[in-house]
């Protein structure tokens, strides 16, 4: 990257502009479907948080947490939150951006110590020790579900072939279903 491109990439993020194909989603938290568990679930998948700057960090497996290369590909879904409802309680001269970046670094090194487990310690955990971490909204109990529900109907898709990789798949196993029912069933009389 040269360097017109790195100062073009700086002014955006610092905007909070989401730039879909760099893959940069300044302060978000971003879902991935998981293949076969989101075709059968689709509201389960794979999240991660994002810098001030876009960059993402995701829980992506036992003992790390990766930075830009989300486990399951690149994102379909985010939720753009404001940096404004970060707590402000850190060292004077903090920032609420300088706060959420350490709550996103905080949770990232302290879940690079972690096992993980798919029920009950995930990249969903992870997502909420750094929003519990920087206090956002005032709240300390973000957990998975919070989490799930929240993105299920406030996450935003990046664009309609996000939408299809999150419902073809579920769609597509309910057809198939409904198709085997009512075959099943007109066979029978």
């Amino acid at each position: 990257m040269d360097n017109s491109d790195s100062e073009q990439q700086q002014q955006m993020s610092s905007k909070g502009e989401i730039d879909v194909r760099k893959v940069r989603y300044p302060h978000c938290i971003v879902w991935t479907p998981i293949p076969l568990l989101t075709w059968i679930f689709p509201f389960i998948g794979h999240m991660g948080v994002a810098y001030t700057n876009g960059v993402i960090r995701d829980f992506a497996g036992p003992y790390f947490v990766s930075e830009d290369d989300m486990a399951f590909g690149k994102p379909t879904r985010y939720w753009q939150l404001d940096v404004e409802k970060v707590a402000a309680s850190g060292a004077a001269g903090t920032g609420k951006r300088e706060m959420w970046d350490r709550g996103v670094y905080e949770a990232s090194e302290e879940y690079k110590h972690r096992m993980h487990n798919l029920c009950c310690d995930n990249c969903h955990s992870h997502v909420a020790m750094a929003l519990n971490t920087m206090r956002y909204n005032n709240d300390t109990s973000w957990n998975m579900i919070k989490l799930a529900f929240f993105m299920m109907f406030r996450g935003k898709f990046v664009n309609f072939v996000g939408f299809l990789k999150t419902w073809l798949p579920f769609l597509i196993m309910v057809g198939i279903i409904v198709t085997a029912v009512v075959v099943t069933h007109h066979s029978v009389k």
